[in-house]
């Protein structure tokens, strides 16, 4: 008895310190736990325009192109979701630094500081091409819907999602809209999802293929090459971004440009750059598994040729069951819902600034009918389209005429402005990124002129 009493004095001291050794332990790791979450949820804070713009780039008619590069390709095009990732954030990081430093948009400060007539023509042509692309995106959402309720008309969806668009981007404000598109984006992990579905990847080959490039000089090759690049480097795009960090800066306050141009800080341009290379990867990656489900399932299978997104993800199904082809299909409608508001924005936002109205999502309906009109004619145009025998393959191939010519007009404007010592001050473009956009911007007229000319062949 003496000798468990005094056993238990003993230990006590040892089992204290065991005790507190542990509850430490759950301490600390509760602690780490709480400081990743923290970290984590003040990421997805600062994500913003950079996100969104990225995201929106995966439309349904960046499917469409993503699918027929892997289905015709196999896996022999990854390379492109790497090379095209740098190239795609070195521009939208120049674009966005424009509307923080200048607190214009992208059509505003082309206004001031080139002829006008280049900004109009371009405008229009811009305006036309974002029309084509809506009616494509709104044609492939609705077959994409009727795939999983094949009862529903095909006219009547495509009324549906025109109007709820509108509807969402003009009535709600800019602060909740924004949250709709940034969460909205999310519906992108739906690719990734439907390709971890697949069985019996082959992973290796996969690796290989994204860092070893190969090229064809054969004609159908090239082709698709060029739509990828004009696809995920488009015009639309740069407008869009610029705009979008002038009415993020409006949401923080500074409602005129001079607060704009002098408020902006050094962290301010870090979190823009951490944003907009979170935005392009996330849109990279998504190319990337878009490829892979299509090459893995599709190009094995025999199925070379695919024509649009709704397509794509029927021909998935019988090789890479329900669950892939639902959320295929799912990400179809979600990608529509995002990228033809941005569609419609930018190219309202770089008519409203060519010719000076007034403009932005942070204004009322009632403030802003210039602006507001000219989405809704966008949108209306798109839907116009599809009830006049639209042909979504020639549709986008003229897209893709359109925008082989604007964009290395519209890149070079880029790289003189974010050059400009006078426009931008201290956060001028250094050398190395000044060479790197007019790389870029060679290399785009390159791909527009091998785009129209293999389509007018």
């Amino acid at each position: 008895m003496a000798k468990k009493i005094i056993e238990k004095v003993v230990e006590t001291p040892a089992k204290v310190l065991d005790k507190t050794i542990e509850e430490s332990k759950k301490i600390g790791k509760a602690a780490v736990s709480e400081r990743h979450l923290k970290k984590a949820k003040d990421y997805w804070e600062m994500l913003g325009p950079g996100l969104t713009t990225g995201a929106s780039d995966d439309d349904p008619s960046g499917i469409a192109t993503y699918s027929q590069a892997g289905s015709q390709f196999g896996y022999r095009l990854l390379w492109l979701a790497p090379f095209t990732f740098p190239l795609m954030a070195a521009v939208q990081e120049m674009c966005a630094r424009i509307g923080l430093v200048t607190g214009r948009g992208l059509a505003a400060n082309i206004r001031i500081h080139f002829p006008r007539s280049v900004l109009y023509i371009s405008t229009l042509l811009l305006f036309i091409a974002n029309a084509f692309n809506i009616g494509a995106d709104l044609g492939a959402m609705a077959a994409a819907t009727r795939l999983l309720f094949a009862q529903l008309s095909f006219s009547f969806l495509v009324v549906i999602f025109a109007v709820l668009i509108l509807f969402l981007q003009i009535f709600s404000s800019y602060q909740k809209y924004a949250k709709y598109l940034k969460w909205l984006s999310l519906i992108l992990l739906a690719y990734v999802f439907s390709v971890l579905m697949i069985e019996g990847l082959n992973w290796k080959e996969i690796l290989i293929q994204t860092i070893r490039p190969t090229f064809s000089f054969n004609k159908d090759f090239i082709f698709i090459v060029c739509a990828v690049l004009g696809t995920t480097i488009s015009p639309y795009l740069f407008f869009w971004q610029t705009s979008q960090e002038v009415e993020e800066a409006i949401e923080r306050g500074r409602t005129n440009i001079k607060l704009r141009q002098d408020e902006v800080t050094d962290e301010e341009i870090k979190e823009m750059r951490l944003d907009i290379f979170s935005g392009m990867f996330f849109s990279n990656l998504v190319m990337f598994f878009i490829i892979v489900a299509c090459a893995a399932v599709l190009n094995a299978s025999g199925i070379t040729d695919i024509k649009t997104a709704a397509q794509a993800a029927e021909a998935l199904r019988p090789f890479a069951g329900d669950a892939s082809y639902f959320l295929f299909t799912i990400g179809i409608i979600g990608t529509g819902l995002l990228g033809i508001p941005v569609l419609a924005g930018s190219s309202s936002y770089a008519f409203a600034e060519s010719f000076g109205f007034r403009e932005g999502l942070h204004k009322k309906l009632r403030q802003a009918y210039s602006f507001y009109g000219l989405i809704i004619i966008s949108v209306l145009v798109g839907l116009i389209l599809n009830f006049v025998g639209l042909d979504p393959i020639k549709a986008l191939i003229w897209a893709a005429v359109i925008n082989g010519l604007v964009a290395p007009v519209i890149l070079a404007m880029i790289v003189v402005l974010s050059s400009n010592k006078k426009i931008m001050g201290d956060r001028v473009n250094h050398k190395f990124t000044t060479l790197v956009g007019w790389m870029i911007t060679a290399m785009m007229a390159l791909v527009g002129l091998l785009t129209i000319f293999q389509i007018i062949g």
